[in-house]
């Protein structure tokens, strides 16, 4: 079984209240292949919701206690985008997820690089609160803009 990001299916759960279709990642889903997971929706989330992004650290840096995840209105929501994380976690394990298929950029979904917590569109290198914990678990980790197996 591989997760995925819910929007990435088509499910309206991004901050906007949009949502990121990816037909190839959608193929899975159709096919029995994948859990679609929302981790910000699984953390307490609202939709839609104030852009976040992590502040002065990566997903890494969130999940050792060193730095926070914030909205645009300077909304701490840490905690949500932790237990977010621990819950796809969760998901994965129990669905024995080997590979994970994440929204690129996401303070909880990005895998390589993120956005830099100014909301200025800077990206630098890191993962997502999630990516880094299921990184850190052994789950492999792509984007939908990576090249992936789908078969």
């Amino acid at each position: 079984m591989i997760i995925v990001s819910a929007c990435l299916c088509g499910i309206n759960c991004r901050y906007d209240d949009g949502n990121s279709l990816n037909e190839k990642v959608l193929k899975l889903l159709q096919e029995g292949k994948a859990i679609p997971v929302c981790p910000e929706q699984l953390g307490g989330q609202t939709t839609p919701r104030a852009a976040h992004e992590i502040s002065n650290g990566t997903g890494a840096d969130v999940l050792d206690g060193k730095c926070k995840v914030k909205g645009i209105d300077g909304q701490d929501s840490t905690e949500e985008f932790l237990k977010g994380a621990y819950e796809t976690l969760s998901i994965a394990k129990v669905s024995d997820a080997k590979i994970a298929i994440l929204k690129a950029r996401s303070p909880s979904c990005g895998c390589g690089k993120i956005y830099d917590g100014t909301f200025t569109g800077n990206k630098i290198d890191g993962n997502g609160v999630t990516a880094e914990l299921l990184k850190r678990n052994g789950i492999k980790i792509y984007t939908e803009e990576d090249e992936f197996e789908h078969s």
